[in-house]
């Protein structure tokens, strides 16, 4: 298995160096850079507004390149970071050898590696995101024994000019094929890239959304990555998202992971699907179903659904989303392959089903049966996500549903199994609880769940006010009402974050 991993694995370290990534060192990113001639070394890391950031290096010798990767850079915390004083803001840059890429848009041979911030003692910074991240994902395994895996949905609109040659049908892009949609050559090239980068990619296909206007054509796409551990998750979708706008600078069209576009028409979300695994096995069902203990997951981010939205919907715009009748979630509840709920189960294997061999009468011999591919899926987040942020609030709400005693009862109290939005289910509809419909009510809800954040360390208090107060000030309360068939109003406002995460 392991020499599969690494013999079809697109990676070219991985390939090169024999080894998956999870096992390289320093001299192994010495040895590559030295066997393949490469000139640059980049530093990339995340600020707190979301975004790739980057530190140059030109390697003049082995001397300097051993220092660089042995000890890492100074930076300035101050710019990075708000809540990071001027006067004592220095902040250690430090490689994580395993997500070292070769940079496909530079010019000369680069090799990018992503790091993690460290203070003056070579402690972990308590506020980085990715620290936050670590210290979740950590005390989720010390609690429960499972290790907490997840994969993104990246939905993703490409916005270029109008060409009438093979016209689609509005909002009817759902999996379409060139040459009815024009694009797909752009995604394409982003899965190789994307995979050759590190990342684990399930599919890519185009989305629903899909509309022109006089000048402009809007296509929605989507790339579906595998389960992964939950640090590894949130940096292949940071960078995917830094590769999909590369290229679209490429071809000249812009890319942008909006949550809402223009009224109407498909909004793109960020789904996260989640499994329990211990031993290399998945927890979340067995040959009857779901497991007990994947309701109880489930419980534990359902109870704090409400307050996620401060992490995962951090725009004004999220809220024009999260409106009846756009597949989008409004209220909390779960249920099974339901595109109106808070979490979906999606249709999975648990069946011992000869499919294969009933499509394929020629296949002789045995089909293995592979199970393990169960996931729970969160429809809540969209591309405004602080995803470290996002991840750690997860796990931490999953911990508590495993570990609280009424989390079944409350799981169970939470199942519905019809579309909620239809007129016959009205009041199923009115006795779930909402999520906020505006970055203001978010706020407020992660006011009210501070203290239970804050727990084992994990949020600093500074990292949730410094959410709540960003989020108020966005001064959206009641947006949705000020804005209802306004739509010049609310196209300044989709203008105004089209490029915002």
């Amino acid at each position: 298995m392991r020499d599969l991993e690494i013999l079809m694995n697109p990676n070219k370290l991985v390939k090169h160096l024999k080894k998956p990534a999870r096992e390289f060192t320093k001299y192994d990113i010495i040895k590559f850079i030295d066997d393949h001639h490469i000139e640059m070394l980049n530093f990339r890391y995340v600020g707190e507004d979301g975004k790739l950031k980057t530190l140059n290096f030109v390697i003049t010798s082995k001397d300097y390149l051993e220092s660089i990767l042995s000890t890492g850079e100074r930076v300035d915390g101050s710019s990075l970071f708000s809540y990071i004083d001027a006067d004592f803001s220095d902040l250690y840059v430090i490689p994580r050898f395993r997500t070292a890429f070769v940079n496909p848009f530079t010019e000369h041979p680069t090799l990018d590696i992503l790091c993690s911030f460290y203070i003056k003692g070579g402690q972990p910074l308590e506020s980085a995101p990715e620290y936050i991240l670590k210290k979740a994902s950590t005390q989720f395994t010390k609690d429960t024994g499972y290790t907490f895996k997840a994969m993104g949905e990246l939905e993703y609109y490409i916005i270029g000019k109008k060409n009438d040659l093979y016209p689609s049908k509005d909002q009817r892009g759902y999996h379409e094929a060139s040459p009815y949609t024009n694009w797909e050559n752009l995604r394409t090239e982003a899965l190789l890239t994307i995979a050759q980068c590190g990342g684990k990619i399930k599919y890519g296909h185009s989305e629903v959304g899909n509309f022109t206007t006089d000048t402009h054509m809007y296509e929605q796409h989507e790339i579906e990555f595998t389960p992964v551990d939950a640090e590894e998750a949130v940096e292949q979708l940071i960078i995917s998202k830094w590769i999909l706008r590369m290229l679209g600078q490429k071809y000249g069209v812009i890319i942008s992971f909006a949550p809402k576009i223009t009224v109407g028409k498909a909004g793109s979300g960020l789904h996260i699907h989640m499994m329990l695994e211990k031993d290399g096995i998945n927890y979340m069902n067995d040959e009857v179903g779901l497991t007990d203990i994947a309701k109880k997951f489930m419980a534990g981010i359902l109870d704090k659904a409400q307050s996620l939205t401060a992490f995962g919907n951090s725009i004004p715009t999220s809220y024009l989303r999260l409106v009846p009748h756009q597949e989008a979630p409004t209220m909390v509840c779960w249920g099974d392959s339901n595109r109106s709920v808070l979490i979906r189960v999606p249709l999975g294997w648990i069946a011992k089903t000869n499919m294969i061999k009933d499509a394929n009468p020629q296949e002789r011999g045995d089909v293995p049966y592979i199970p393990g591919k169960q996931t729970v899926e969160l429809r809540s987040p969209d591309g405004s996500a602080d995803l470290y942020h996002l991840m750690a609030a997860i796990i931490m709400a999953a911990n508590e549903g495993i570990l609280a005693e009424d989390s079944l009862e409350k799981a169970n109290k939470m199942y519905v199994n019809v579309n909620i939005f239809n007129d016959e289910h009205k009041a199923l509809y009115h006795s779930l609880n909402s999520l906020p419909s505006s970055c203001y009510e978010s706020a407020e809800c992660l006011e009210k769940d501070s203290i239970f954040y804050q727990k084992d360390g994990v949020f600093p208090e500074g990292t949730i006010n410094g959410f709540v107060k960003r989020l108020k000030g966005f001064n959206d309360k009641d947006m949705n009402e000020r804005l209802f068939n306004n739509h010049e109003e609310i196209k300044k406002i989709v203008d105004q974050y089209i490029h915002h995460m």
